[in-house]
């Protein structure tokens, strides 16, 4: 039987816009009464503006990033333009939930991984049943 507090979530969704709609974008969202905290991940190649407690992620490639994460955002963007990137779902083991998908077909796009400091983040970004979703599994609020 799975606990309330380790039952899987909806934790946010990501919107990929190009970057030179980002500002406007992430204004409407602060207009819209979201606290859309920005950050450069270079190590990504991304810029986002991040709301986890309200559910709203927005992320656009870096200009010449060449990281596997903005290459696959540019991909999304040139065939899709903005939209629903990924949906992220909060799971208590993201590698146990990806043997879930793998069932499925899913196809790993992306995934990271990182410890310490008294902190974990664990997060598979795939393609499954041609939905996209991100697993997520961490202890940072």
């Amino acid at each position: 039987m799975t606990s309330e507090s380790s039952a899987p979530s909806l934790h946010h969704v990501v919107f990929a816009v190009a970057p030179e709609r980002h500002d406007t974008v992430a204004q409407m969202f602060t207009d819209l009464g979201f606290l859309v905290q920005p950050a450069e991940l270079t190590e990504l190649g991304v810029r986002v503006n991040l709301d986890w407690n309200r559910g709203i992620e927005i992320i656009s490639p870096l200009p010449g990033a060449t990281a596997q994460v903005a290459e696959s955002v540019n991909r999304f963007l040139a065939e899709r333009g903005d939209g629903i990137y990924t949906v992220v779902l909060q799971v208590t083991g993201a590698s146990a939930a990806e043997a879930v998908a793998e069932r499925y077909d899913a196809t790993t796009r992306f995934r990271q991984k990182l410890d310490g400091n008294g902190t974990f983040l664990e997060e598979i970004d795939l393609s499954v049943l041609g939905l996209p979703l991100t697993l997520l599994d961490t202890n940072i609020p």
